[in-house]
């Protein structure tokens, strides 16, 4: 019989190759070449120095975005709130960055800190309702997102600047970016906290595989009432994993304040980082190997797009219903193993 790992690692592939041929389809049907369209879209991610430094530019957030809702999942919990989570880390990386003035090796780690600190708070919010009173996160953490919107906003333009829409940029003590980096990828906005991000999803590895904080979490997210049978302590347990996967959401942030723009605007909706980090976590079963094979994919149809319409005339709206299609497939993935339970009974 086929494993249960297996599966694990055949489902995303066979999602992803169904979502990129019904992408073909439609854009056969639409008259446009997909030969063409997919083609343009591998340029426009890897087509030069510049587009591969953008895309590790989109990865680096996505990965810790898709780690924020992962390690929720592992324990049991749906963190919506990944969304506002990014927002306030980014608020928070960008004021210390701001408001300080110190060697780089002292600012730069005070302001990544203070963003995981950030998005730890908003996380143990929703996680200290859940475990005293039962109040389902699903819903406060689609809540945060909005208040974490408007207040950082309020923040902008009353704290961080005299009712302006933009911050300055943040102290080169405290910044991400690197200009021989740049110059290495024909000044894209590439910086070092993809470093970051890897790091980050090898510590989810290592507190999930190889701790038994990460043992505790798991029995929590697979059965409640027998964690607490077992002497567990479940209510801390749901508040630790709000608070670790919220920290990692507002690493994210701290890579868009203190990297890709050195700044904070006002903003007239959503990031959609976090967002995003669902559809991540998901293709990626909600493993750190997993997560970041996943970021890979998306930052690049998500870079990549922006190439279609002008080499292929593709509209880049026909890679975020592939990226749909791809979910669609991982989310009906007992059809994927029904099918492959089936051939496999044929073959023999």
């Amino acid at each position: 019989m086929t494993s249960s790992r297996l599966f694990n690692i055949l489902i995303p592939i066979i999602s992803v190759l169904l979502g990129l041929i019904a992408g073909a389809f439609i854009m056969l049907f639409s008259g446009y070449n997909p030969i063409k369209g997919y083609m343009a879209l591998w340029s426009g991610a890897f087509g030069d120095l510049y587009f591969m430094g953008e895309t590790v530019r989109q990865i680096t957030p996505y990965i810790l975005t898709g780690l924020a809702v992962a390690f929720a999942f592992r324990t049991g919990l749906f963190n919506i709130g990944a969304e506002g989570q990014v927002i306030v880390g980014w608020l928070a990386a960008v004021w210390v960055g701001l408001a300080f003035d110190a060697p780089m090796i002292v600012h730069l780690p005070l302001a990544v800190l203070a963003a995981a600190a950030a998005g730890a708070l908003w996380g143990f919010v929703p996680g200290i309702l859940k475990a005293k009173l039962g109040v389902h996160e699903v819903i406060v953490t689609i809540m945060m997102n909005y208040i974490a919107l408007y207040v950082t906003n309020e923040l902008i333009r009353s704290v961080l600047t005299d009712n302006l829409d933009n911050t300055e940029s943040v102290s080169a003590s405290a910044s991400l970016a690197s200009e021989w980096l740049q110059g290495l990828t024909f000044f894209s906005r590439m910086h070092y906290g993809i470093l970051i991000a890897l790091l980050a999803a090898i510590i989810m590895w290592f507190i999930i595989q190889r701790t038994s904080i990460g043992y505790e979490l798991k029995s929590v997210g697979y059965n409640e009432h027998a964690s607490k049978y077992a002497g567990m302590n479940v209510s801390k347990n749901i508040v630790l994993s709000m608070v670790i996967a919220g920290s990692f959401a507002g690493l994210a942030g701290a890579m868009e304040g203190l990297g890709t723009y050195g700044s904070i605007s006002v903003m007239s909706g959503f990031t959609n980082l976090g967002f995003d980090g669902i559809a991540v976590a998901l293709l990626g079963a909600n493993t750190a190997i997993g997560v970041v094979l996943a970021a890979i994919l998306f930052g690049t149809l998500k870079v990549g797009a922006v190439n279609m319409p002008t080499v292929a005339g593709v509209p880049t709206e026909l890679v975020d219903i592939i990226i749909a299609l791809i979910i669609f497939f991982v989310a009906s993935s007992y059809i994927i193993r029904w099918a492959i339970l089936r051939f496999k009974k044929e073959e023999k």
